[in-house]
């Protein structure tokens, strides 16, 4: 709550600032509120995963604040400062998916096959610059690079209701069960980027003369995980997509 409380903080003396400076004419600056709906997935599903059981949404909201500076004609630039978080819960069946996971004391490496519990959890400031293009007065179409800074990561679960093969798909196997203490965990938290950078596209619409929504769509570049992490092997990349509603403050 503490970081919750000061990242308020920063992006109210970030607008704060821009407001006292005073932006010339012809300059724009909106508040956003959003709500993020994606995963943390591999591009295609591997032959490793079988099927997605279940898939739950996970209170994801974005907070920010932008600049929009016209260049000419419909063209211009916007940058913001964006406080985010991107979550998901999904479970999925594998076969022979390599795996780490602690049952009791003992700490295993190898190929998995049963059910898999996945809880991913990102905490970010987020600096996107994107090319803006304005379609009449009302629609504003933008695109362009966006950096994100991790400030809180999870990537944790547990397998349950099936073997893991120590090694390779032939070493001894080792059963889990379905109750609690039958299960073995993970945590590959400490494993995840701190840097990440993507793409994002989206469109704004002015409501009113105040009040607007927009639609995004942002994709990471470079997987979730640090490159010398080799547990599990699909490079996993946040895919999420934002609605929300916008302010215009000048």
């Amino acid at each position: 709550m503490k970081k919750i409380i000061s990242i308020f903080v920063i992006l109210l003396a970030f607008e704060g600032k821009m407001m006292a400076a005073g932006l010339p004419d012809g300059f724009e600056m909106k508040a956003r509120l959003g709500y993020s709906i994606g995963g943390t997935a591999p591009i295609g599903i591997p032959a490793t995963i079988r099927s997605i059981e279940k898939y739950s949404l996970t209170p994801s909201f974005m907070v920010g604040v932008d600049a929009l500076m016209p260049f000419q004609n419909r063209l211009g630039l916007l940058i913001g400062l964006r406080f985010e978080n991107k979550g998901m819960d999904a479970e999925a069946t594998t076969k022979s998916y390599r795996m780490e996971v602690k049952k009791g004391e003992s700490v295993m490496n190898g190929v998995y096959t049963g059910h898999v519990r996945q809880k991913v959890k990102e905490w970010m400031l987020t600096l996107p610059i994107q090319v803006a293009y304005r379609v009449g007065d009302k629609v504003l179409l933008k695109a362009g690079p966006y950096v994100s800074l991790l400030i809180d990561k999870e990537f944790s679960g547990y397998v349950y209701d099936g073997y893991l093969r120590q090694g390779n798909p032939t070493g001894p196997k080792v059963t889990m069960g379905t109750e609690e203490n039958e299960r073995a965990t993970y945590d590959f938290s400490d494993d995840m980027r701190n840097l990440q950078v993507g793409v994002s596209v989206g469109a704004d619409w002015q409501v009113a003369d105040r009040f607007g929504l927009f639609a995004d769509l942002n994709w990471g570049l470079n997987g979730i995980f640090n490159r010398d992490f080799k547990t599990v092997e699909q490079t996993l990349f946040p895919i999420y997509g934002t609605i929300g509603v916008s302010y215009r403050i000048k």
